[in-house]
């Protein structure tokens, strides 16, 4: 399921991403996110102690 499907604080494991290669790259090696806040379809997620900001398009690209 989509990235983007998640709800508030659950936990997921990165499966597939799909999108650009240089997206692709920058997210390949994260593994385990946790949804932190869901606004507008953007995705605010933890991922190794930080924050990240994912947009609508991306999340739905990121498999977990």
């Amino acid at each position: 399921m989509p990235l983007s499907m998640i709800g508030e604080g659950e936990t997921a494991t990165i499966t597939r991403i799909g999108g650009k290669e240089e997206t692709r790259r920058f997210l390949e090696n994260l593994a385990i996110v946790t949804v932190i806040s869901k606004t507008g379809g953007n995705v605010i997620v933890n991922i190794k102690e930080s924050r990240v900001a994912i947009g609508s398009d991306m999340a739905s690209k990121i498999m977990v």
